[in-house]
Order: C-alpha cells, then structure tokens, then sequence
C-alpha cells in the first residue's frame, strides 16, 4: 500500500486526511451519523473522498479543501 502524507485508503477510496479529522469532530458535536444517514449513504456522502485529478491516476485531490499529492507508485 501506498503510503502518503494527506491522504489515506480505507478500502473504499482515498480520504482527506485533513478533513476527514474536521468532519469526524463535527459530527461528534451532532447526532450520530447513524441517525442522518444509512451505513452505505455514509461511504458515498463522504466530502472527503478525494478524486483523481488526472486521467492517468497519478494526482489526487480533496473536493472539499483542494489540497493534492501526487499517489504515483515509486
């Protein structure tokens, strides 16, 4: 597994380490996300999960914060 300094894999994708900390700690100020959302919604609604910034998959970003790092294997 790739190691990388924002991001990580969860098995589902590659998660904003950053905001991934930020919404955790708000959620943990509001109700469960069990209340607000079913256990598969909570994979796919996640601001976090970052996407591939380019076609060839070497570049992710965060949609939420915009921070990158290039994900190339070495």
């Amino acid at each position: 597994m790739i190691e990388l300094d924002n991001f990580y894999n969860d098995g589902f994708g590659w998660i904003c380490k950053a905001c991934d900390r930020e919404l955790k700690a708000a959620d943990d100020a509001e109700h469960s996300r069990f209340f607000r959302e079913g256990e598969a919604e909570s994979k796919l609604a996640n601001p976090a999960l970052a996407k591939w910034l380019d076609a060839a998959r070497t570049t992710l970003t965060c949609p939420r914060c915009g921070v990158t790092e290039p994900a190339e294997k070495f």
